[in-house]
């Protein structure tokens, strides 16, 4: 039996191939174009507002909704980096061959039309040294061939430029790879911790998954500060991360700013105002004026000191509609006297005097409310981003050599003539013909100088 090449293998063949790449590049784009255009990440109810329950299931059934981090998505990155991968390894032998020859010998070099000649009143051998230095100079490989006529310099520089197109396959590989570990075992979710509070889990976006950190963190304080026009400033929360018993890390983050901490990384995202736990009431006597304040928790009841009532203060709603208007947020609450009716007392803090209208022997107002706030963190973990980083930094640096820098080769060929020595140069050059020419041009000028 005769050993099969691996290029005979169907699946090799499979995966070296150009239209494979095309295909698989144009797949790509196309899921870049439908992932802009529908939003990715959202909840069941806004693609359902959106696009109606019908074309949701199909969203749903095909991962469109979360397409990043569906199979299908994985799966053609999987396939686009063993293309590159076998493309790559197709090509690299030849590659690797024509940057290390392993023989030390001159390269071949054929003139073309960038060849220069020129004459010269000296013989071949008052010229060879001065032209041997002069290249050495600009090139570090150089070979001198002799003839009975004569010699020729040949020169080269750039050899390894030419592995500028295997480092940027390399960068994409990796670039590939950090996509998909960080598809694969990265996560992105969200956590509210109000002020005080500490939390040492998060859920994740778009499933009713959880997952553990390993590690508390608390919000020591939360500061908001306001515009004019009441839009917020900026917002800033004060973290704590505790492991074992031990304060590990505490920083203040706002937007852009985050807290990282063993690769999980905490944007300061959102905010919001959280019901006051307690509320300073005034109880004042409508036909005297006597007045009585008190701190009253809500949830709980109590007597009012030298008066025979006791109100309880049952809760605090965000939003509450009175005669169709929305009043914002108002505490409900019960007020009690000996021989009377209980009476539901609703008190909207935009309107202290609201209880007045009740014609009751006591009016309630609210005096003083405190709010505490709550802290939205977006909390995300992506193992793949020093891979990305990597990848970043060699598809830069395989660019500029692939585009910018160039195998150069030149001879220099001086021949006995009757009137000294002809002289012709003339190279070759993988990329930029027209920048080398200029070289080739200088190189002679500077060769037909030398006195």
């Amino acid at each position: 039996m005769t050993k099969k090449n691996l290029s005979e293998f169907p699946l090799w063949k499979f995966l070296a191939s150009i239209r494979l790449t095309i295909a698989l590049l144009l797949l790509l784009a196309a899921t870049s174009i439908i992932g802009t255009l529908i939003p990715q990440g959202g909840s069941p109810g806004d693609y359902v507002r959106q696009y109606g329950e019908t074309a949701y299931r199909l969203l749903y059934a095909f991962d469109l909704t979360d397409m990043y981090r569906s199979w299908w998505f994985r799966t053609l990155i999987v396939l686009l980096t063993a293309n590159i991968v076998v493309c790559t390894l197709k090509r690299f032998p030849g590659v690797w061959k024509m940057v290390f020859p392993g023989k030390k010998e001159a390269p071949s070099v054929r003139p073309g039309r960038n060849a220069q000649e020129f004459s010269d009143s000296r013989n071949p051998e008052e010229l060879r040294a001065m032209y041997e230095t002069s290249i050495r100079r600009q090139f570090r490989r150089h070979w001198v061939e002799t003839n009975e006529n004569g010699f020729r310099i040949v020169a080269e520089k750039g050899r390894w430029t030419r592995l500028g197109v295997t480092v940027v396959h390399l960068s994409v590989v990796i670039l590939l790879a950090g996509a998909l570990i960080g598809s694969l075992s990265g996560f992105d979710g969200y956590v509210n911790i109000a002020e005080g509070d500490s939390i040492d889990r998060i859920r994740l976006r778009n499933s009713n998954g959880v997952i553990p950190l390993g590690f508390e963190v608390r919000c020591e304080d939360f500061d908001v500060s306001f515009y004019d026009s009441g839009a917020p400033k900026e917002y800033r929360s004060r973290l704590q991360i505790t492991e074992n018993g031990q304060i590990v890390v505490q920083k203040d983050i706002i937007v852009n700013d985050p807290l990282r901490y063993k690769g999980i990384n905490f944007f300061q995202s959102s905010y919001g105002s959280l019901p006051p736990k307690d509320l300073v009431l005034s109880f004042t006597r409508r036909d005297s004026g006597d007045a009585v304040r008190q701190k009253v928790s809500i949830g709980g009841q109590t007597d009012i000191a030298g008066t025979d009532l006791r109100f309880y203060l049952r809760e605090v709603q965000s939003s509450y509609r009175l005669r169709g208007s929305d009043v914002g947020e108002t505490a409900i609450g019960v007020l009690e006297s000996p021989g009377g009716d209980p009476v539901e007392v609703i008190l909207p803090m935009r309107f202290p005097t609201y209880d007045r209208m009740r014609k009751g022997e006591w009016i309630v107002a609210v005096e003083e409310h405190e709010h505490a706030y709550y802290t939205g963190l977006q909390v995300t973990r992506d193992p793949g981003v020093p891979l990305v980083y990597a990848g970043f930094i060699l598809l830069i640096l395989g660019c500029c050599v692939s585009f910018f820098m160039a195998h150069w080769k030149i001879a220099v060929e001086v021949m006995q003539s009757p009137g000294g020595s002809a002289v012709k140069v003339y190279g070759t050059s993988n990329r930029n013909p027209v920048g080398f020419e200029h070289r080739i041009q200088k190189i002679a000028a500077g060769l037909g100088g030398q006195k």
